[in-house]
């Protein structure tokens, strides 16, 4: 690991000394709004800097933030966290030739993360390929994740803890837009390299996608030789908003080895749809995002792994106050609040024909301000009540955070 970041340290030295000896009136930042941008442009959506007449563009954002948080009156005090530091990477090498990459550094560097890193072959508007390191397109939030997008601190929990957030694998695939006066149409096809069985054998005690985020050999092999395969299409009104179905399935279990059966083949799929609007008049933002999940648990485990989850969230965004303040012209103060509710166990108990509860409902009302449109400083509340799988009085629990999230 000392070696790993002994070479990240080179290149990066290497590279500001090299930016060091350009003329800083060649830097400029690629801010552009454009109406017919989607989700499924996050990756390239973003500010970059690029570096005088060079193809290479770089960018970035941090987030950092305090929490203070009790469950049913009992806390570990107050704590400050470094979230995570991003780095952007992209560059053209032709005019139809494009490379990104995204590389993430959690809790300081306690995890070390490529999430993105591919090229994109643009021969048509309708028709474009992409490979490499992929986000798969499940839901929105999975690609347009960027901490200073959101007026919130945390990540929606029905994409983290149901859907694996910034979800991401080798593989290929192809996408493309139809653009028709007001509307833009879009889709995404690929495949891609896919889950294991820490679906159903991992520490949560609980069916969980978001598991298998540990698993990182997924970056040079499938677990089983069978490919996951994540579609998405997406509708956007450049007046009105945009909304998108995707749905991501496969088999996930090592179903052989040698040729050797283990198991039957057992298969998981999701499927998600996202909603995002603008409304005129009181410009409110709103977003919203829910999945539903399907898999093949064997009968052999028990009830707490569930076959079915379901879960999503919220967001309402209203601003307050424009006007120029402390030196920021376009200084903004927005309230906020997040609704999300996730079933990781859909069903009822064959023995009793009860409900099965296992589940969790949030709301977080929030406060921001934007100095200007890529930085935000964010204060949120969140109110908390989790049950376990036999539907037991919950826990309870409220959280303070403030934090700082910006682009850079």
């Amino acid at each position: 690991m000392q070696k790993q970041y002994l070479i990240l340290l080179v290149m990066l030295s290497g590279f500001l000394s090299a930016t060091a000896q350009i003329d800083t009136t060649l830097l400029r930042r690629n801010t552009k709004v454009d109406s017919t941008k989607m989700n499924m442009d996050a990756v390239y959506n973003r500010p970059f800097l690029q570096v005088g007449r060079t193809p290479l563009g770089v960018g970035g954002y941090a987030e950092l933030n305090t929490n203070y948080a009790a469950t049913d009156g009992i806390s570990e005090g107050l704590s400050f966290q470094m979230r995570r530091m991003t780095l952007f990477f992209g560059g053209s090498l032709h005019r139809k030739i494009k490379f990104m990459s995204e590389l993430e550094f959690e809790d300081g560097t306690k995890e070390i993360n490529i999430e993105f890193a591919a090229v994109d072959f643009q021969f048509a508007n309708l028709f474009n390929l992409r490979g490499g390191i992929i986000m798969n397109p499940i839901g929105a939030f999975n690609q347009n994740h960027d901490g200073p997008r959101w007026e919130f601190n945390d990540r929606p929990i029905s994409a983290t803890q149901m859907l694996p957030a910034t979800f991401s694998n080798v593989g290929m695939g192809i996408y493309g837009k139809k653009y028709s006066k007001q509307w833009v149409f879009a889709y995404e096809a690929y495949l891609t390299n896919g889950f294991n069985d820490d679906i159903i054998a991992n520490e949560d005690g609980r069916t969980s996608l978001p598991a298998v985020k540990a698993n990182r050999d997924r970056f040079e092999e499938s677990s089983n030789g069978q490919p996951l395969f994540t579609g998405k299409v997406a509708i956007r009104n450049r007046k009105i908003g945009e909304i998108g179905l995707s749905y991501m399935t496969g088999v996930y279990n090592k179903f052989q080895d040698d040729g050797l059966i283990l198991d039957e083949k057992r298969a998981l799929g999701a499927f998600a749809i996202d909603v995002n609007t603008t409304l005129p008049k009181l410009k409110t933002f709103i977003t919203a995002e829910w999945a539903w999940i399907n898999v093949n648990v064997p009968s052999t485990h028990a009830t707490q792994f569930g076959s079915k989850q379901s879960g999503g969230f919220v967001d309402i965004v209203q601003p307050v106050f424009k006007k120029p303040l402390w030196g920021f012209p376009n200084s903004t103060f927005n309230v906020a609040c997040r609704v999300e509710r996730v079933d990781w166990n859909v069903g009822t108990f064959a023995e009793t024909g009860t409900k099965i509860y296992d589940e969790l409902f949030s709301v977080m009302p929030a406060i921001s301000w934007r100095p200007i449109p890529s930085t935000v400083i964010r204060f949120n509340y969140r109110i908390q009540r989790q049950w376990d799988i036999l539907g037991n009085p919950p826990a309870k629990t409220g959280a303070f955070q403030l934090g700082i999230s910006s682009y850079f």
